[in-house]
């Protein structure tokens, strides 16, 4: 690596005209920038790594983090990742954590504290909130809005125009973590194109939720869900079906 300044730039690696790097970036070989990019302080930027045009990254956020693997962990695995890639005129806040083999479109807001793990896709414009983990082996389409503190467990797939609340949480072991069996039955959920789900809702491992389908405020969804339907309560029953006025096709 070469010294810029106070930061640490690989030889290898190739910065567009415009970009300007905070102090104490590291910036391994092989990374990519694209131009007018604006890294913050304690940036650091894993080999390989490929940064579109336009791009923010604030301080302390690291791109292409290596997973890591505990002993006795069910969903990680040891794997050669490509490298993380991250688009154009995405935003990412303060401490946020990408990992390698990561993939965000274009537009995407990543906020201060969010983790995304390996192996996951992140379509342009969706907004991942304050907090947010998103873990390995995961979809999310575009346009969606991930709120604060919302927990997607690893294997799910969220479609486009996905609405998330805060502090909503997800889970794939029917097992809690018991018996050699669940290692056979890990499923994440699924959110079909414009569900919504409530503040502090909860969804049971290998759940669909419905295209359209309104979670209510702390419902615990235990079966698959209509579409076009709000659920309420806990174990989630069917209400009524959603106002029209809110249905997707009818936003502007």
């Amino acid at each position: 690596m070469t010294d810029s300044g106070s930061s640490h730039i690989a030889e290898s690696a190739v910065i567009g005209d415009g970009t300007k790097i905070g102090k104490f970036c590291v910036i391994e070989e092989d990374v990519s920038i694209g131009s007018n990019c604006q890294l913050g302080h304690h940036v650091v930027i894993h080999r390989g790594s490929s940064i579109g045009s336009n791009v923010r990254i604030d301080d302390n956020s690291v791109i292409g983090k290596e997973p890591m693997r505990a002993a006795n962990s069910a969903v990680t695995k040891e794997q050669q990742l490509e490298p993380s890639k991250i688009g154009e005129n995405c935003i990412i806040g303060t401490n946020v954590v990408i990992y390698r083999g990561c993939v965000l479109g274009e537009k995407v807001l990543a906020a201060d504290l969010a983790t995304i793990r390996e192996n996951v896709t992140i379509g342009d414009y969706t907004i991942v909130g304050r907090n947010v983990a998103i873990e390995n082996y995961c979809k999310i389409g575009q346009r969606c809005k991930l709120e604060t503190d919302v927990y997607i467990t690893a294997y799910s797939e969220l479609e486009d125009f996905v609405f998330v609340a805060p502090c909503a949480a997800t889970s794939n072991d029917n097992f809690v973590g018991r018996t050699k069996e669940r290692f056979k039955h890990f499923k994440g959920v699924t959110i079909r194109r414009g569900g919504r789900i409530g503040t502090n809702a909860t969804i049971l491992p290998g759940k669909v939720i419905g295209e359209d389908t309104l979670v209510a405020a702390g419902a615990v969804v235990t079966k698959d869900t209509p579409p076009r339907k709000i659920v309420i309560g806990s174990p989630a029953r069917e209400l009524r079906d959603v106002p029209p006025e809110q249905l997707l096709e009818n936003q502007e």
